[in-house]
């Protein structure tokens, strides 16, 4: 199905994956954080349609749950690529030159953080920390770790990941 080609009030064309969360929960505001890792989990993002039944089902008002969903980052409003790459701008990473990997990223791919590729094969995000300082400067795609990370690692990385 097609965004545009989702219900909000319970219509014939709602989501199955939906249907299937509701049934799960009660609808009651402590689930929704629960809930909206479930829906970013399933569909690598938080559609609007979601944010809107979620809302009905929990009686919740739009603008808080677009409150939640802006303030963690671990929500999106946009889909990601297949491949979400983050470089690591935190102090450690920064110092030891995850700005030259990051402006690498965005030369090879066309895009900026925050963005898809038009393909749909990657994005690219920035981050503070990873918990890897020791590894420093570091860069994840897909939650998979590259530490002591190099522009060079960066070029074999992305390489191996365009190669069909």
């Amino acid at each position: 199905m097609q965004e545009n080609e989702k219900c909000c009030c319970g219509g014939e064309n709602k989501d199955k994956f939906i249907e299937e969360l509701f049934s799960e929960y009660k609808p009651i505001k402590d689930n929704l954080i629960q809930m909206l890792n479930e829906i970013q989990e399933h569909y690598g993002y938080v559609p609007m349609w979601a944010q809107k039944e979620l809302s009905e089902f929990l009686a919740i008002p739009m603008a808080e749950i677009y409150g939640v969903v802006t303030f963690y980052s671990r929500f999106s409003l946009k889909p990601k690529g297949k491949y979400n790459i983050s470089v690591c701008l935190g102090t450690a990473c920064f110092v030891k030159g995850s700005q030259k990997i990051m402006d690498r990223l965005q030369e090879r791919l066309k895009i900026g953080p925050g963005e898809t590729t038009e393909d749909g094969l990657f994005s690219i995000e920035e981050t503070r920390c990873v918990g890897a300082c020791g590894l420093a400067p570091v860069f994840t795609v897909n939650g998979e770790v590259y530490g002591k990370a190099t522009v060079q690692k960066l070029d074999q990385v992305l390489d191996d990941l365009m190669k069909p």
